[in-house]
């Protein structure tokens, strides 16, 4: 993470910053190199609607200049891909999608906020790919290490690539001191052995989306794989970046939204290869209320 000497610009909502100068750039540019990566991963806090609005236009444009591409999501465990193949085909409603692909389950947050990229998807017959691995396994590795898990058991994954003490640190910062640990006791430090566990169950999602994209790329016919997922697993080329470049995929952008009308280039440096500046018309939509009052099948289109 960057720790040069504060230099705060201004960045005006509707523009794109380029986080290593502070220097705002234009759309075009900054897509048309996008649209040509093998991956592209956009950023998300996954409870804000603006967020989900921009991922969707970037979606668009992206498809518009390369319409050889695929969605892959955070969002769904990759034993579920046949849904998404079936959703992409036209072969089920919206009620039936929620359903089949056990979205209350498996994530939970109110699906007003995915079903515009998904229906874009479906529209444009643009593949959707499931990203994510079995969710108990990132409890299994977290716990007793990825050696200790059986080759049948580890959902088609490899080995995660260590972790750098910068990225250590990074997730450190993330949840804060004394929140993360294990058996032997909370973390007091990013090097703490107490820190371990937390920083295996991370890096699985990491590897799991990483592998699920790398996967995509040798064997669909696509050139470009346009990730949906949380922020926390993209930013300064940890994570998911990091991990895609020990499978040998290093032609990766990353796309992060902001709301500040101002930025610090010396803390956001390296951060991402641009920011968008949001509007944010909306507050946070909570998932917690959503699943404890979600129907069995609910209403296409509807805020259930």
């Amino acid at each position: 993470m960057a720790t040069s000497e504060a230099k705060v610009v201004p960045h005006p909502r509707g523009t794109w910053l380029d986080p290593a100068t502070g220097s705002l750039v234009d759309q075009r540019p900054v897509l048309q190199k996008a649209a040509f990566r093998r991956a592209v991963l956009l950023g998300e806090t996954h409870d804000v609607a603006e967020i989900h609005r921009w991922q969707l236009h970037v979606v668009a444009f992206l498809n518009v200049l390369n319409p050889a591409m695929a969605v892959g999501f955070e969002m769904f465990p990759r034993r579920l891909q046949p849904v998404l193949d079936a959703w992409v085909d036209g072969e089920m409603d919206t009620d039936s999608f929620l359903v089949r692909s056990e979205w209350y389950d498996v994530w939970g947050f109110d699906p007003a906020l995915y079903l515009p990229i998904f229906h874009f998807c479906r529209q444009q017959k643009v593949p959707m790919l499931a990203l994510n691995c079995y969710r108990p396994l990132v409890t299994r590795v977290g716990k007793e290490g990825w050696d200790a898990i059986p080759e049948s058991e580890r959902d088609g994954l490899t080995p995660s690539a260590p972790a750098t003490s910068a990225h250590r640190q990074y997730l450190f910062n993330l949840v804060g001191r004394g929140r993360a640990g294990g058996p032997g006791g909370m973390a007091e430090s990013a090097d703490d052995p107490a820190f371990d566990r937390f920083v295996r169950a991370q890096q699985t999602w990491d590897r799991a989306f990483a592998c699920n994209i790398a996967r995509a790329l040798a064997e669909r016919p696509v050139s470009l794989v346009v990730g949906i997922i949380g922020r926390g697993h993209l930013e300064y080329g940890h994570g998911t970046p990091y991990q895609l470049r020990d499978l040998g995929i290093n032609d990766v952008s990353v796309l992060l939204p902001g709301e500040s009308d101002t930025q610090d280039v010396g803390t956001v440096g390296g951060i991402a290869d641009a920011i968008f500046r949001l509007d944010r018309p909306e507050p946070p939509n909570s998932w917690r209320a959503k699943r404890q009052t979600a129907p069995q099948r609910p209403v296409e289109g509807s805020q259930s």
